[in-house]
């Protein structure tokens, strides 16, 4: 994020060019990667065909007192996609492609695409809450009347996720240190080496990677945001699995006549020796075939076990009139 800066010559060319060397040599490319660097280009080149419907630069400049006092969600969103000059935007957008490439490809698209979502509303958020709370102490004119833009803070936060469990060692403009540490090294050496930048954006940045990385759970690799989408949609659906549940559940006992009877051997039952329906012992008729009961519970004698197939057939169409 940074508060000033001048328009180069020909170095968007060049990011172009490292970006389609760099996706060259992998075997999947990162669309999300790929897209953000293309949008963030996009937006500071401004094409013919965008002109009319991008917002200026005066517009989106990220500035606490402006986003607090008209309510300007455009400003607190839109000026983390804006870019000062060439430099700014090429420094930003190569950062943007060794950490996406890194984390996208580890995370997949769809979780790498949320927590970017994530990280640029939580940085953004958090800068502004750092600037409002830095009115108690009377730092009104350095903080809160400050104008910003830039992906910088986002990128500070994907720093913090990318190293968050290593423990292993990088340097930062040549000073080796703990990569887990690297963000707040950079944090200082940036502000010392290159002047007009934002501290609190950076800051807020830091702090945003280090609240997600928390959120996100010890070494549980879940994206938070994944995890909510996933309670809530299984609460939505919670209605749909409980009455295909019941649709689906099987029986238990054997059906008869108009209700079922839990167990194995239920008194009060007789099976008919020529169908072999299962009837309540009230009825003396079988309900299916028409066979009459012999007073104790049926059992197949000479008579029934020679019904033939075509008189049992005829039996049923008598008694229900139908196949």
């Amino acid at each position: 994020m940074e508060r000033g800066g001048r328009r180069g010559g020909g170095m968007v060319g060049l990011l172009v060019l490292q970006a389609l060397s760099e996706y060259g040599r992998l075997d999947r490319k990162p669309p999300v990667t790929a897209g953000l660097i293309a949008a963030n280009t996009l937006i500071y080149l401004r094409p013919k065909f965008l002109d009319p419907i991008l917002p200026t630069l005066s517009q989106v400049w990220f500035n606490p007192r402006l986003i607090v006092k008209n309510k300007d969600l455009k400003r607190l969103i839109l000026s983390a996609l804006y870019h000062t000059g060439e430099p700014h935007l090429v420094y930003n957008m190569l950062s943007l492609l060794w950490k996406g490439i890194q984390l996208e490809s580890a995370m997949g698209s769809v979780e790498f695409a949320t927590m970017v979502a994530a990280l640029l509303g939580m940085s953004q958020g958090i800068t502004l809450l750092l600037a409002k709370f830095l009115l108690l102490f009377e730092y009104e004119r350095a903080y809160y009347n400050e104008y910003a833009v830039g992906f910088s803070g986002v990128l500070f936060a994907m720093k913090v996720v990318l190293y968050s469990q290593s423990d292993s060692y990088t340097y930062v403009h040549g000073l080796m240190v703990p990569a887990r540490y690297a963000v707040w090294a950079e944090l200082v050496l940036i502000q010392m080496l290159v002047p007009g930048v934002s501290f609190l954006g950076h800051l807020g940045g830091i702090l945003a990677g280090i609240s997600y990385v928390y959120l996100r759970g010890a070494r549980s690799g879940v994206n938070p945001c994944v995890k909510i989408m996933r309670v809530v949609t299984h609460l939505l659906c919670w209605p749909l699995r409980f009455l295909n549940g019941m649709c689906l559940r099987p029986s238990s006992g054997r059906v008869f006549g108009r209700g079922t009877l839990q167990g194995g051997e239920t008194p009060g039952v007789w099976s008919c020796g020529a169908c072999t329906y299962e009837n309540p012992s009230f009825s003396s008729v079988c309900e299916m075939c028409g066979t009459e009961s012999n007073g104790d519970g049926f059992a197949p004698t000479s008579t029934s076990e020679s019904i033939s197939l075509e008189e049992l057939r005829q039996r049923r169409i008598q008694r229900f009139g139908r196949w």
